[in-house]
């Protein structure tokens, strides 16, 4: 409508006896003026679409509500801020998941389409592939055999992250790092923090290579929580470490402009 009384305005000018120049000029104002009553971009509140993959920690074991674990208290951290309006989870965790396993669950057709629309994906994986290594060594448990593991892993993480950006360049990435829940069961093996956090640094290299992407560690939230934050089972979360999770989480992902990086879209492709 304001366009339309700028150009009325134009007309009138020049019916007026005006100079096209003075027109110009008071035109030129007008639109300026109605430009400046536009919102910026980043304060119009977007729908965000969200595609969680991994492993049982996306899927929530332990969760008593079970809703998704770390899932719907992000949901409602994010829809609390400006700039969210909707927070739409779609939730593909699967409990004992590798990254071998992961990998081939995202190449499924329903995860893949998922991936294709979202925003932002994000990722739980790790633990179980640690945890084998425990189940087939437990005779003879040596910190080689883990650093050795490590490498195969960063590797098939990397065809993960590869995958989920064919399927979509924009879509930010959001991976989660590994906490250590073993002490319980593996208490007399004192390198166990010292694999999580090798493992934890890792991921975050091979993170580094991929633009619009985000480490989260949560390692230490549980360090000194003992078994406050576990489930009875005394590896996966209960309620209060998912929400602490979820809390982590989201302090990451709206820190300074993150959020808005990890779901900017790129031009011109």
């Amino acid at each position: 409508m304001k366009k339309w009384s700028v150009l009325i305005l134009a007309f009138v000018f020049f019916l007026s006896g005006c100079s096209i120049e003075d027109a110009a000029k008071h035109v030129s104002r007008q639109v300026s003026d109605w430009e400046k009553d536009q919102p910026p971009e980043a304060f119009i509140p977007k729908n965000l679409n969200v595609t969680s993959v991994g492993d049982s920690l996306t899927q929530g074991v332990g969760d008593s509500t079970d809703s998704g674990g770390y899932v719907p208290y992000l949901e409602k951290l994010l829809e609390s801020t400006d700039g969210v309006k909707d927070a739409d989870f779609h939730n593909y965790g699967v409990r004992g998941n590798r990254t071998d396993q992961l990998l081939k669950k995202i190449k499924t057709d329903e995860v893949k389409s998922s991936i294709e629309k979202s925003d932002v994906v994000m990722i739980t994986i790790g633990g179980n592939d640690i945890m084998k290594i425990f189940k087939q060594n437990l005779s003879k448990l040596k910190l080689d055999v883990f650093q050795q593991e490590q490498i195969a892993y960063q590797e098939r993480l990397k065809e993960i992250l590869d995958t989920i950006r064919e399927y979509n360049p924009d879509a930010g990435i959001v991976l989660v790092g590994l906490y250590n829940p073993f002490n319980t069961w593996f208490s007399d093996i004192e390198e166990v923090e010292e694999i999580i956090d090798s493992w934890n640094e890792g991921s975050r290299e091979v993170l580094d290579d991929y633009d619009r992407s985000l480490f989260v560690e949560i390692d230490d939230l549980f360090i000194d929580a003992g078994d406050e934050l576990l489930f009875e089972d005394y590896f996966h979360p209960n309620d209060d470490g998912y929400e602490l999770i979820a809390e982590r989480m989201f302090k990451r992902m709206t820190k300074g402009e993150t959020l808005a990086s990890l779901t900017r879209k790129e031009k011109n492709q």
